[in-house]
């Protein structure tokens, strides 16, 4: 802590005072909401402390310009006639980068009387479809929150209905759900797990690979979502990418805990107006291990990810506009040697297990065309082709350890006395997506839309795992047995829909939708009809009640589809494929919301979701796949049937004061009950059934001095622990992995989850210069949460782990 405040006082010394107050260019484009054209002629004015507005209106391309604008955080209104008007509070300029504003704006449902909506940054989703369950995050959100660490899944466990409550990891549950149950897009793509270290079947990580840095304002839906959205029982992550800057060169270097980052940008030619954005960024956890900071490992995981999009304008022979195409790509790779062999026996290892050395690596990358073109005044295409592939390899091997008399391990220099080391393990996923996704939206005037397209993945996936087990009792080893052999497996994901929106009075909207899901693996995977509906009222005194809901499916992880479970000791089948079907859900969603000030809203939900279908066992047992996805292990279920059920409910509050006046807050609160059935027929505690989740954050933003400012976060956040059961101590000595007893599981709970951090932000601007220094104190009072149940080689074969405790990340950027 005395080092780091130290280097945060030299800083501030050497940047020295600023001379005169830096200013930069706010410029953007305008386009209309539903059928994406741009918009002629809209006032785009610079609202002012000293009551003079700046001001431009947009041109024949729906582009705007102010210059000059003064560092700091401004407002800016846009109004044209026959269009909602749209008020933009405290947009942030620095000196370093210029700002760029992709606004669309709404067309009034009727002129006969003045129409005046106030689109502040207060989170609702940008795509019109969405009646409820759905926000809009923005890019400052993800760097602003305490303890998010800039990445778009820690920023959304903040909401009300989702919940993290594990610092090792970003998983994280919406609304009683397993995390295996959300879904990333990339620019209407469905996308592999983007985290480094990721495990098959699982939606998160450790450290993200999606950078805030390139992302334009993304949606998170939460339940109820529209009928775009399928292939997912639980959330979307709808992610947008920006373009990079098409008239100025642009260049940050960021330096912290997380990674060395590189960013660049710029127009290709000083007459085009084409573009490109790059990023890369290097792990330096090593620092963690040079300051003695805990990260639950001895191991030192490595990691590099990367951007990269190009960005087009298309052109008739007439000058007009015929669209735009990207081509843009993204990725990363990780791996981490965990090697127990080499640590004391009292050392952490939440990432692996104690009785054996890990070899582990993970790569994820993406790459697409996206085209896009406003046709008309009433219609819009976009369609994105892209190819993406993601690796997970391992290879584990056992330690024989050296005992006493007692049966128990030696221990010498505080390390277990090892006897040999054998191969245990040896793994290798792979799969690859061929998508295509394409959407058309048509406008009929202000009150009718409809959206419609289809979204399609041809996947081929490889699959070799092979594993053995030692017998104790016999001091041999059972032979090498396959539980994956596929080479080449190929099938297809298929989802049309159709989304149609009509304004039934100016202040009622109605949206219906329709789609299927086919996934060609088998002949069970298949829902063809999944309709979609929402209502939305806007009531005097700017309140507003929203109802919707859907019928939502989902296939199984991959993986699981080609596992062969070898019951008899013979070598597995090559790729099998199980004959199970999709797990499917209804969601009932009830909201409202009221704009209690002008910058402060209070919103309400209660939701009903009825899972059934769900995949369970054959054999009675409690295994159910709605308790996969929650940690970084994948399952290794018996034969499955879609017999199993599961139910949510719950209600949500959120208390938020926009960011005006140099501070914001958000209060959220959950109170739910997640709970399923297996094939045993008894109805437990999901896994992650906390019960209960409270947030609250705090931001100030000090005017320290011209150009200077330094913003200070907090952020606390209780939930009810996660749940578990007796560990069968026989069986765990057997499998060397923590097997619960069957009949107890889910009747003990974890202690509650309680955690508080604190951020604090320091920025510099001169002419044309930013400089960021930045420490995120996460769990600054140290409080010990527990984590899991681990396998240990000593008796009782068991022990508790606990999360990471207290953890300072820091970095210092530079954009120019």
């Amino acid at each position: 802590m005395k080092n780091i405040s130290c280097l945060a006082l030299l800083l501030a010394l050497l940047f020295g005072a600023a001379h005169a107050q830096p200013t930069q260019t706010i410029r953007g484009l305008v386009l209309d909401k539903e059928a994406k054209y741009p918009l002629v002629g809209v006032t785009v004015q610079l609202l002012t402390s000293a009551g003079q507005p700046q001001g431009d209106a947009t041109d024949a391309e729906g582009t705007f310009r102010l210059s000059n604008v003064v560092v700091g955080r401004q407002t800016v209104k846009l109004t044209l006639v026959g269009y909602k008007e749209v008020l933009l509070n405290n947009i942030l300029v620095d000196a370093g980068k210029e700002t760029i504003l992709n606004l669309e704006m709404e067309e009034a449902v009727t002129n006969l009387e003045t129409v005046t909506v106030r689109a502040r940054r207060n989170g609702e989703a940008a795509n019109e479809m969405a009646t409820a369950s759905a926000r809009q995050f923005s890019v400052e959100e993800t760097g602003r929150f305490a303890g998010s660490r800039g990445e778009p899944a820690r920023m959304a466990s903040n909401f009300a209905g989702v919940q993290g409550a594990d610092d090792s990891r970003n998983d994280i549950v919406i609304r009683g759900n397993s995390p295996s149950g959300l879904l990333w897009r990339v620019e209407g793509i469905s996308i592999p797990n983007p985290n480094h270290f990721a495990e098959a079947g699982s939606s998160g990580g450790p450290v993200s690979i999606i950078n805030n840095k390139y992302l334009a304002n993304s949606d998170f839906f939460t339940g109820a979502f529209p009928a775009e959205f399928g292939n997912t029982v639980s959330g979307v992550f709808d992610l947008k990418l920006r373009n990079g800057n098409n008239e100025k060169h642009e260049t940050a270097a960021q330096f912290g805990f997380l990674g060395t980052e590189l960013i660049a940008e710029g127009p290709f030619s000083k007459t085009g107006k084409a573009s490109y954005l790059i990023t890369g960024r290097y792990a330096n956890l090593w620092l963690f291990k040079k300051l003695g900071i805990d990260i639950g490992t001895q191991a030192t995981p490595s990691y590099a990810d990367g951007f990269m999009r190009m960005n087009f304008p298309l052109k008739n022979k007439n000058g007009s506009s015929a669209g735009s195409v990207a081509v843009w790509a993204l990725g990363g790779t990780s791996t981490i040697n965990i090697l127990a062999s080499t640590q004391e026996a009292a050392d952490r290892n939440i990432f692996g297990q104690n009785d054996r050395d890990q070899h582990y690596s993970s790569n994820m990358k993406i790459g697409g065309i996206t085209y896009s073109r406003s046709v008309n005044k009433s219609l819009f295409l976009k369609s994105t082709v892209a190819v993406s592939n993601n690796v997970q390899d391992s290879r584990h091997e056992f330690l024989f350890l050296q005992k006493d008399e007692t049966g128990a391990p030696t221990i010498v220099n505080k390390r277990y006395a090892i006897d040999s080391i054998r191969p245990l393990l040896d793994f290798r996923f792979s799969e690859t997506k061929y998508s295509l996704s394409t959407t058309l939206n048509k406008k009929w005037g202000a009150t009718r839309s409809l959206r419609a397209g289809i979204n399609l993945d041809l996947i081929r996936f490889n699959a070799h795992d092979s594993v053995r087990i030692f017998n104790e009792s016999d001091a041999l080893w059972t032979p090498w047995r396959e539980r994956w052999d596929a080479d080449g497996a190929t099938f297809a994901v298929i989802q049309p829909f159709v989304q149609y929106k009509e304004y039934l009075s100016e202040n009622l909207a109605l949206t219906v939708g329709l789609t299927s899901l086919v996934n060609t693996i088998n002949s069970y995977s298949k829902s063809w009809i999944e309709p979609r509906a929402g209502l939305a009222w806007d009531l005097p005194k700017r309140q507003k009640i929203s109802l919707a809901t859907g019928l939502h499916s989902q296939s199984l992880p991959t993986y699981l589809y080609f596992y062969h479970p070898d019951l008899k000791g013979q070598p597995a089948l090559p790729y099998p494929v199980r004959e199970v079907g999709l797990r499917k859900s209804v969601h009932l969603v009830a909201g409202y919301s009221r704009l209690l000030r002008e910058n402060m809203r209070f919103l309400a939900e209660v939701y009903y979701q009825y899972l059934y279908k769900v995949p369970v066992t054959v054999r009675p047992s409690s295994f159910s796949i709605l308790n996969a996805g929650a940690g970084a292990e994948r399952v290794f279920p018996e034969q499955l049937e879609n017999t199993g059920f599961g139910k949510n409910y719950g209600l949500e509050m959120t208390l938020e004061k926009f960011f005006s006046n140099n501070y914001y807050f958000l209060l959220t609160a959950s109170l739910f009950d997640a709970r399923y059935q297996g094939s045993d027929k008894v109805w437990r505690n999901t896994d992650v059934n906390g019960k209960y989740a409270f947030n609250a954050l705090f931001s100030r933003e000090f005017v320290v001095k011209k150009g200077r400012t330094l913003n200070l976060g907090a952020k606390y956040t209780t939930t009810g622990g996660r749940w578990y059961g007796p560990v069968d101590a026989a069986a765990s000595r057997r499998e060397q992995s923590v097997i619960f007893e069957e009949a107890t599981l889910n009747s003990r709970q974890f202690v509650p989850y309680n955690r508080f951090d604190i951020k604090t932000e320091y920025k510099v601007n001169k002419n044309r210069l930013t400089h960021t220094f930045a420490v995120d104190f996460v769990n600054i009072l140290g409080i010990q949460n527990q984590l899991s149940v681990s396998y240990s080689p000593e008796p009782p074969y068991y022990r508790q782990e606990y999360q990471l405790g207290f953890l300072p990340i820091f970095f210092y950027r530079i954009d120019f």
